[in-house]
């Protein structure tokens, strides 16, 4: 290769935060048989570089020019992939796809077929999604038994114990998508299945809602609850109480959060292959059963250079990205044979973003005002537009995924060698890692605590220790006073604008957490991964509203939370098992009892 290992590596040493060190050593650097760690986050990076690399050889490029290529750009924390990825190339086990979804059909094979299926999966580093929603309800008859069916919830137990049992490939927490369509007559058992917080804790929920629903909700009519065993109706419901009921338990709980499913396969350019039920587990990718799908982030916060973007610099690492994903999928060993073959089949691949409200800190713009939403439209737009281009290129070169003829990308492309390109995920890991703010998400605080499977990291927003320095503003002391709030806003020696660009997660008026979102999403073919933070005291009329908006605004799916409404959360501001450190005033409707 064309770098310096021990020079490399003390550089990219250089650039890493404490905590971006801590978490490497624990979750992603190499060890030997004691258990030692046995590589150096450089060696990680070229590990990484060389076996994604390796595959540029089938189709006559230059190797050793490549490697170097996502060598640098891993270095310099410009672009992060997945996290199976990066434990897993270059190793015996070699699984290196982040999502998957799986079907569960209603039988009793199809059933333990899928959780054994899944426990491979965990095993090997990644997340798992399913739809429940074929399964007969509670109650219904099992006719090779004259028996009664324990319906949806009793199997989803089932999983969850057994991602307990198997925590992903030793060094990731188990993570499950469940959906429910709206129209199962379980509907409301599953939506009130979080009250108790010891029950299903390896899941998100998501209602798999239909436009028909949304309609119903807002012109206050009912609708039809369908066995899915006989296609009949059983009994017709009140939409409004329905959706009274979800937000009232996501407001209480955390979950459920909403799928739009038609909107969903509306934009799906494989949808006369098949429809999509479910997705991963933070609802960032939908998939088809036994599709897997790589991914990768770009680090927005290093594509500011004197106070613009880098426009140029964007572009290549775009390039670079969708370059590097698409060689995932062929360097990839795949923990089912129909996974690897229905892969192949689309390469889908989710190239997205991290970092994006560190960017508008260095640029000097504020998360919540229009010129926020602009600039998230403009620079998604861009990623989008060169991402195509890129996969175009490669498909002209290497030939088009092999369903492309099928696709609705036939008609406007000539090639094209991915089904999908652009995703936007979580990045909560990848985000530590490059030391910035979590995908689209705006600053959770300015000092807060990080819960990763067992170890608290302290953190600092490091933009807002750049700035303050630059501007002379800072000091131990403004540290100690946020310190216990996360927040500039009760600084009075903060500039006001300066206070405007830091305004955390839970300062931001719902609505612009959903704008945000479907600003992101009109230039994203997959989903956008993103969580509206609410405050303690958020009501439940908050939730109807970010719900509805969603809806509205075309999102693909919605999840929100109030801070303080689970015992244990992955953030927290202030002193631990403080609910109130996220309070801005008195606790209303969402506190009491019941989902009712």
């Amino acid at each position: 290769m064309g770098f310096c290992m021990d020079k490399g590596n003390s550089t990219i040493e250089s650039r890493l935060s404490a905590n971006g060190k801590t978490l490497l050593e624990k979750r992603y650097l190499l060890r030997d048989a004691e258990g030692k760690v046995a590589e150096e986050p450089g060696e990680l990076f070229a590990r990484v570089a060389k076996t994604i690399a390796r595959v540029d050889s089938r189709y006559g490029y230059d190797v050793e020019k490549t490697e170097d290529d996502f060598y640098q750009v891993m270095a310099d924390l410009e672009f992060l992939p997945n996290s199976p990825t990066l434990m897993n190339a270059g190793t015996e086990l070699g699984q290196l796809s982040a999502c998957f979804v799986l079907p569960v059909e209603d039988s009793l094979k199809s059933i333990f077929k899928s959780l054994q299926d899944m426990s491979l999966i965990h095993q090997s580093g990644g997340g798992t999604g399913f739809s429940f929603s074929n399964l007969r309800p509670k109650g219904d008859i099992v006719g090779s038994t004259n028996g009664v069916a324990s319906g949806p919830l009793s199997f989803m137990t089932i999983f969850d114990k057994a991602t307990d049992v198997i925590k992903q490939g030793g060094r990731r927490r188990g993570a499950n998508m469940g959906v429910l369509r709206v129209d199962h007559p379980d509907i409301i058992e599953f939506i009130r299945a979080k009250e108790d917080e010891e029950l299903l804790r390896n899941f998100n929920l998501s209602v798999g809602v239909t436009d028909e629903f949304m309609e119903a909700v807002s012109q206050d009519r009912d609708y039809a609850l369908i066995n899915p065993r006989t296609g009949k109706i059983e009994k017709r419901l009140k939409a409004k109480d329905v959706f009274d009921r979800i937000v009232t338990c996501a407001c209480r709980t955390g979950d459920p959060g909403l799928l739009f499913l038609d909107e969903i396969n509306r934009r799906h350019p494989l949808s006369t292959i098949g429809t999509i039920e479910s997705t991963n587990p933070c609802g960032e990718v939908p998939l088809l059963p036994y599709e897997s799908c790589n991914l990768g982030s770009i680090n927005l916060a290093q594509m500011v250079k004197e106070g613009a973007i880098d426009w140029e610099k964007l572009k290549q690492t775009v390039h670079t990205g969708v370059h590097f994903l698409d060689n995932v999928i062929d360097a990839n060993k795949y923990p089912l044979p129909q996974i690897g073959q229905r892969t192949k089949q689309n390469r889908k691949i989710g190239l997205g973003v991290m970092g994006f409200a560190a960017m508008l800190a260095r640029l000097g713009i504020p998360y919540d005002c229009r010129e926020g939403i602009a600039t998230a439209e403009k620079v998604m737009k861009f990623t989008q537009d060169e991402s195509v281009q890129k996969s175009v290129e490669l498909g002209e070169q290497r030939g088009s995924f092999p369903n492309f003829h099928r696709s609705a990308l036939a008609r406007d492309y000539p090639a094209m060698r991915n089904a999908t390109v652009n995703t936007v995920a979580p990045t909560g890991s990848l985000s530590i890692i490059a030391n910035t703010t979590s995908g689209i998400e705006p600053m959770f605080a300015l000092t807060y605590r990080r819960n990763v499977m067992g170890t608290r990291l302290t953190e600092i927003d490091p933009v807002f220790e750049e700035i303050a320095r630059k501007h002379g503003f800072y000091s131990s002391q403004l540290m100690e006073e946020i310190a216990g709030t996360g927040s500039l806003q009760t600084s009075p020696n903060i500039p006001e604008q300066t206070r405007r660009i830091f305004a955390t997660a839970l300062e931001i008026q719902p609505r612009w957490h959903v704008r945000m979102q479907a600003a992101f999403q009109k230039h994203v073919d997959n989903a956008v991964a993103k969580t509206v933070n609410l405050p303690h005291e958020a009501t439940v009329e908050d939730f109807r509203e970010v719900y509805m908006l969603a809806y509205r605004l075309k999102c693909k799916g919605i999840a929100a939370y109030r801070y303080g409404s689970k015992a244990e959360q992955v953030l927290e501001i202030g002193n631990a098992g403080d609910k109130k450190a996220g309070s801005t005033g008195t606790v209303k409707a969402c506190t009491k009892n019941g989902c009712e």
